[in-house]
């Protein structure tokens, strides 16, 4: 309500409020709902809980031993956040920050104002657009993203098209493809600029010998072309050869970038690599009391790694609530080729994320028999040899966290570098 030219809406308070009903969301909703942290309600813009799972309908969710489908995977989350006695309010978009610990919101019942002890950001990612990427053309029908596509697919049953291309080689792309042919749409290449696949050998194989889905390397998309519908697009190789794919679809995947437009206009600091809220071992951003975890923070994990985070991030929470502590941390760098390192500062005080909570690295090039070497000031503090023969890009590389405990918390930044 407004009197005087002045917002006068009394602000409604919770003890922690989450933004974001993805897996992290979830997950540390439930954490601490359970764990008697009071208040926790949860927020999504979108009109179901779940995030990006709920609208995945293959496999390779849950565990070995319980395997489930992505719309199944978020229906555990979100009945164990309901369980824990969690609120789960979908509808409703966070707009601005009203102060350090508050947060402008819209949803059916129009304005609010929350005012929250902590508040935990678990925003997500999404993939880079065509406009993003810069593709030139004409404006047609039949151009998707992975999370568009797997929308129409899924959720709203709509025709896709006959023929498509495929614009990435990662773990993602391989999703859109296994989603086209379920509609019924072949593929007729996938598309990469790098010299290999990113996504694991025996799925790149499978595609390539069993489905007959050729991988063109080293290869850009440089323009679309048709004018209404998609009719085909114009590649090119590395060694400057051009060609032209007949197709009424493509799809854009992978590329992904971190939605942190509500940690931007918070001021929170971001981290150049990730380009998401920058968090130290804890999940604790720059603002004492916001917490940050899941995709937002490096795009993009699986959705097992995002709830781990989430369930994660509720300890931590909980400690906030109870002490009220916020350390500093050191700045935790990476050098080149390495692109990125998340989390991107070090406590040694928290003693280490643990053996299911490594730190997660990128690399920008092929890498054989990575090393990975961490130091401060000169000081060797710990190498490692990560489990993967080879390190990919927009593949994770992992890195244990033992070492945190010996860092100088007065000393310099800490680097991270292969040998």
């Amino acid at each position: 309500m407004l009197r005087g030219g002045r917002d006068v809406t009394a602000a409604r308070r919770v003890d922690v409020l989450v933004v974001g009903a993805g897996p992290a969301g979830l997950a540390t909703a439930a954490r601490l709902a359970a764990a008697g942290a009071g208040r926790v309600e949860v927020l999504d813009r979108e009109q179901q809980a779940g995030g990006v799972p709920r609208h995945c309908a293959h496999g390779g969710y849950g565990t070995w031993l319980h395997p489930l489908t992505g719309p199944g995977y978020a229906r555990l989350l979100l009945d164990a956040a309901d369980r824990a006695g969690a609120s789960v309010r979908t509808g409703v978009t966070a707009l601005d920050w009203a102060g350090p610990l508050s947060l402008h919101t819209v949803g059916p019942h129009g304005p609010e104002t929350i005012e929250a002890r902590a508040v935990v950001l678990a925003t997500g990612a999404r993939e880079r657009p065509r406009a993003a990427r810069l593709v030139p053309g004409t404006r047609p029908a039949g151009v998707y993203t992975t999370g568009e596509l797997q929308q129409s697919v899924h959720l709203y049953r709509q025709h896709i098209g006959a023929r498509a291309v495929v614009v990435g080689a990662e773990d993602v792309s391989y999703a859109a493809a296994d989603t086209l042919r379920a509609a019924g749409v072949a593929v007729v290449a996938m598309v990469t600029e790098l010299q290999r696949a990113q996504a694991a050998p025996a799925r790149a194989a499978d595609a390539r010998l069993r489905h007959r889905v050729p991988l063109l390397t080293g290869t850009s998309v440089t323009e679309l072309v048709g004018r209404g519908r998609l009719s085909g697009v114009r590649v090119r190789h590395r060694d400057g050869r051009t060609a032209t794919l007949a197709c009424d679809t493509v799809v854009f995947t992978g590329d992904f970038v971190p939605d942190h437009e509500l940690a931007r206009r918070g001021g929170l600091s971001l981290d150049p690599g990730t380009r998401g809220p920058a968090v130290d071992g804890g999940l604790r951003t720059s603002r004492p009391g916001v917490f940050a975890a899941g995709s937002v923070l490096h795009a993009v994990e699986s959705a097992a790694t995002a709830a781990r985070e989430g369930a994660y991030a509720g300890r931590t929470v909980r400690d906030w609530l109870a002490t009220g502590g916020w350390p500093d941390g050191v700045p935790l760098l990476v050098d080149p080729p390495l692109r990125w390192i998340a989390p991107n500062r070090v406590v040694p005080a928290d003693g280490g994320r643990g053996e299911r909570d490594p730190y997660v690295l990128r690399t920008s090039v092929v890498v054989t028999r990575p090393v990975l070497r961490v130091s401060q000031d000169d000081r060797l503090l710990h190498t490692e040899r990560p489990r993967t023969r080879t390190a990919v890009p927009h593949r994770t590389l992992p890195l244990t966290a033992h070492w945190t405990g010996r860092v100088d918390p007065k000393g310099g930044p800490v680097r991270v570098a292969l040998a």
